[in-house]
């Protein structure tokens, strides 16, 4: 599923179970050793899910431990992404020779918790047209969506500007019918490629009941 929002530098894998034979590093273990049995058994999930996707680039299996703002440390010439939801764990990475930043994020396809979250997540010109699109196409959860998209815009910026971004900095607009998304930042952004980021595109997928997200920053 989550290959098909993903271009075909980035190597993906993804699972809808948790795998009982996914092995942990020593160092992931220790990490991991105060959580719970179902925390344990997503992250191995999750990690398994990497390293599937690090082989397919060509790249020996490595510990992947979560950094600074939670983001993954990949291997020196890696960047990648990492997202689990209920029933779903999935792993995205490219070489930094051809991407400067990924993200990638899976929700489930059912509205936002609480109302009061919308608010919080989401700019007043954003709440207009989620309520446009939840009239023209309903079998869409458009609030989640956001929140998703919104995921995806944090995990490919933090690599780049080691800082917070919080969900009032990024206007996003989604189309409906292309399955992409765009993200007008409204802070100042890192440079890449020897310009400011002012904007980031994304695409976005519905199926199996979730709602999977994912930009990319090109190195090119």
């Amino acid at each position: 599923m989550i290959e098909r929002v993903l271009p075909e530098q980035v190597a993906s894998a993804e699972s809808f179970e948790d795998k009982a034979d996914a092995e942990l590093y020593p160092q992931e273990r220790a990490f991991i050793a105060r959580a719970t049995e179902s925390r344990r058994r997503e992250f191995a999930t999750a990690r398994a899910c990497a390293r599937v996707a690090l082989a397919r680039l060509g790249l020996p299996p490595a510990a992947v431990l979560p950094g600074p703002g939670g983001a993954p440390q990949w291997p020196e010439g890696v960047t990648g992404s990492i997202t689990h939801c209920a029933g779903y764990r999935a792993a995205a990475v490219g070489l930094t020779r051809d991407i400067a930043s990924l993200g990638v994020d899976a929700e489930p396809n059912e509205a936002l918790p609480d109302h009061g979250m919308l608010a919080l997540i989401a700019l007043d010109e954003e709440r207009v047209r989620l309520g446009e699109l939840a009239g023209s196409m309903p079998g869409i959860c458009w609030d989640r969506l956001l929140f998703c998209a919104k995921e995806s815009v944090y995990k490919a910026w933090f690599p780049l500007a080691r800082r917070w971004l919080g969900f009032e900095s990024a206007d996003i607009v989604i189309d409906p019918h292309g399955g992409t998304f765009a993200a007008r930042l409204l802070v100042p952004g890192p440079f890449v490629n020897g310009e400011p980021l002012t904007q980031l595109s994304g695409r976005w997928l519905a199926g199996h009941g979730l709602l999977v997200t994912a930009v990319v920053v090109s190195a090119a």
